[in-house]
């Protein structure tokens, strides 16, 4: 079964590049979760894939549960396989597909975690600074708070996506699609200095055309501005832990508790359906209620 696997995995992985495009942190997670299937049939003894069945399933859901995987990882992993046997039917190689009847568990109702303005105000006073690394980081930091772009999205920007006498910057987002996003002045302000002053020094002697550079000269990476952002929270006094997501959490709560409309943030994000914005609208009400009870004389 293994070369069975492997060449059907591999069609299934060009098919997601060539015809819908997915983007390769997203192609990643689908090879993992085939993987970790393959890995369970392996150890029930499945010697092909034609064999697995509704039995199957269940047990693999059952040992799911087991491993204590989160509900949303649960049905990250039930869309991969039902696509990827959904892919498996289309080419004929299957003639069912043992995922189309699993139901996708129940979303858990966690808020997304962001930080209030003085919590930020904290952060921009961690990253003040004259040197090189300093003005990096604080346009860094402007930039994801002032458009909520995601950090894949940040990591990818070149020269020739920012335009900083329009303010406005091209953003290649999930599935290879394109937005404009505007920033305000103070990003473009900590932009402007970091690029007239910081970027050349950081890019030695190799040119790269990216926006970010790191200390060795070289593309600033998503693990690189994680552990930047860790380094500047140690700086302040807040306790929370940080991620660049909770700056992008940060940017859509603010928009809208200071009266932004759903759609016009939707866009900004980036999001393809109005559902995933909505989300944003329940941390507003929980921060409403919040303010209501401490300081309302009869909440």
């Amino acid at each position: 079964m293994i070369q069975a696997f492997i060449d059907a995995k591999q069609q299934f992985v060009n098919y997601l590049q060539t015809e819908k495009n997915y983007s390769s942190l997203t192609i990643e997670h689908y090879i993992h979760d085939l993987e970790h299937f393959y890995v369970f049939l392996n150890k029930e003894g499945v010697g092909d894939l034609k064999e697995v069945d509704d039995v199957h399933t269940r047990l693999y859901l059952v040992q799911l549960h087991q491993e204590k995987y989160s509900r949303s990882s649960v049905s990250r992993k039930i869309s991969s396989l039902r696509s990827f046997f959904s892919f498996l039917q289309r080419e004929e190689l299957q003639s069912v597909n043992p995922m189309s009847y699993v139901l996708h568990p129940k979303k858990e109702g966690r808020l997304p975690h962001f930080f209030y303005e003085n919590e930020m105000e904290q952060l921009f006073s961690a990253c003040e600074g004259e040197s090189a690394l300093d003005l990096r980081n604080k346009a860094i930091l402007e930039l994801l708070y002032g458009t909520g772009i995601r950090v894949s999205e940040c990591t990818t920007i070149e020269m020739k996506d920012i335009d900083l006498a329009m303010s406005t910057l091209l953003v290649k987002g999930k599935g290879k699609k394109e937005r404009y996003v505007p920033f305000g002045e103070f990003a473009r302000n900590a932009l402007t200095e970091y690029v007239n002053k910081s970027r050349p020094q950081l890019l030695k002697e190799e040119l790269y055309s990216s926006l970010f550079i790191n200390h060795r000269g070289k593309p600033f990476t998503a693990r690189g501005i994680r552990h930047m952002l860790s380094n500047l929270i140690n700086k302040t006094s807040l306790t929370a832990s940080i991620h660049p997501h909770m700056l992008r959490h940060t940017f859509a709560t603010h928009l809208l508790n200071n009266g932004a409309d759903l759609r016009t943030v939707q866009e900004l994000l980036g999001h393809a359906h109005l559902s995933s914005t909505q989300l944003y609208t329940h941390v507003t009400k929980e921060h409403l209620r919040r303010t209501y009870n401490s300081f309302h004389p009869r909440a």
